[in-house]
């Protein structure tokens, strides 16, 4: 069965923070679409983060980039196995240089935290209990 794909691109001031800061997470970086404008941050088998320095970005829009750090542009969700991984990745993420953003959510058969990266771009981390997911 075909697996669809979601690339994420994202506008970055400093590429080689960002670099440092993803592989911190646990991610890798894909050389063969890297280069020194542009990170291929390998989220999932299906889930790539194009960290795009501003110019680069710039090149595929023509709409005003905003500075994540003062406006909303995306609130970028990613799955976690379990709570545990749910904490771990947000405290690897402070740990790297990131904030925690907004408040933790715990709804029991829901556990959620968000941090910003170095660029203000807010990822949240969600796990939901199987469970609750199958009805």
């Amino acid at each position: 069965m075909y697996q669809q794909m979601i690339f994420v691109n994202l506008p970055v001031n400093d590429l080689d923070a960002t670099k440092r800061f993803f592989t911190a997470l646990g991610y890798t970086i894909n050389p063969q679409f890297s280069d020194e404008t542009a990170a291929s941050v390998v989220i999932s088998d299906t889930i790539i983060a194009m960290m795009l320095t501003r110019e680069k970005y710039a090149q595929f829009t023509k709409k005003e980039i905003v500075d994540a750090t003062k406006s909303s542009e995306v609130l970028i969700a990613l799955s976690a196995e379990s709570r545990e991984k749910v904490d771990e990745l947000v405290e690897k993420a402070v740990a790297a240089g990131g904030t925690i953003s907004g408040e933790t959510q715990d709804h029991g058969f829901m556990y959620g935290r968000a941090f910003d990266d170095l660029d203000g771009h807010t990822w949240e981390v969600t796990w939901m209990d199987p469970a609750a997911v199958q009805g």
